[in-house]
Parts: C-alpha cells; sequence; structure tokens
C-alpha cells in the first residue's frame, strides 16, 4: 500500500491567559527547539495557526508529523510555551500546554482535506484555577472541530 502525505492546518486558541505573559508554538523538540508565533497577552484570547502534516497507510490511525507535532505517533500532540519558556526572560513561568491531536477524528480529517476553506480548530482554557498561566496536558483533546477559515 502506498503512503499519502497531506497538509493539514490547525487554529489553536487560547482563552483568556493571564496578562503580561509571552506565549507561542514550539516548533521542534529537544534542546533544538524555536519558539515561534510570539504573542504577549492582554488578557484576551490568543491565536496560533500551525500546519501538520498527515502521514499514515489507508485504513489506519493518522499520524500527524511536521516540526509542530510532539510526542510518539499515535499520541500526538501540540506544544505553546509559556514565559521563559517562550523566550521571556523576566517572567516568573516557565511552563509549557500540551494540546493532544487524539480528539481529531477520520472524519474532521476528510472533511478538512476535502474543503479548502476548512481548518481544525481547539480553544483551550489559558488560565489556571489560581490564577497562573495554564499548562501541563488539555484533558483527552476532545474539543476539535471544524470551522470554515474566517468564521471562526
Amino acid at each position: 500500500m502506498k503512503e499519502t502525505a497531506k497538509s493539514l492546518t490547525l487554529h489553536l486558541i487560547l482563552e483568556k491567559p493571564p496578562i503580561g505573559v509571552d506565549y507561542g508554538v514550539q516548533q521542534g523538540s529537544g534542546t533544538g527547539y524555536v519558539c515561534v508565533q510570539k504573542q504577549r497577552s492582554q488578557g484576551e484570547d490568543l491565536t496560533f495557526m500551525v500546519s501538520l502534516t498527515l502521514k499514515s497507510l489507508p485504513g489506519e490511525l493518522p499520524v500527524f508529523t511536521g516540526p509542530f507535532a510532539q510526542g510518539p505517533p499515535k499520541e500526538r500532540f501540540v506544544y505553546l510555551n509559556i514565559g521563559k519558556s517562550a523566550g521571556q526572560w523576566d517572567s516568573a513561568w516557565s511552563r509549557r500546554l500540551k494540546i493532544p491531536l487524539r480528539g481529531i477524528t477520520p472524519e474532521m480529517i476528510h472533511w478538512v482535506l476535502t474543503d479548502e476553506q476548512a481548518v481544525l480548530e481547539i480553544s483551550v482554557p489559558g488560565t489556571a484555577k489560581d490564577g497562573s498561566p495554564a499548562c501541563a496536558s488539555v484533558k483527552g483533546g476532545e474539543g476539535w472541530k471544524v470551522v470554515p477559515v474566517g468564521k471562526e
């Protein structure tokens, strides 16, 4: 069977993170990563767009690859870096927020691949219960949905 590879766009929305903290998407892994699309929170939602490659054989579970894909093949995720991890050296925070991709269904993938005006989107909380930047893992990653570009 021939392997197929297609590009998918992900729209990540960080809901109302604490003011004055820098956020960015981790590109690469280990000590060689860079933080891209850096933004400083003003208390409003922050948005990030990343592109991943869907690499799989027909009939298999999807495997996401590319410079933004982190983790083992069947449990991929995207990191949002926070504070010092995002290059804000004077920040009190050095965190990462892990956004799992496992909630993306084959139906969603099919829809996005057949509609050039659609992206996969997830909204995640930016603030923890104690008022600090949310970090660790987004629970489950079930919040993924397909939205038309420009209609988010």
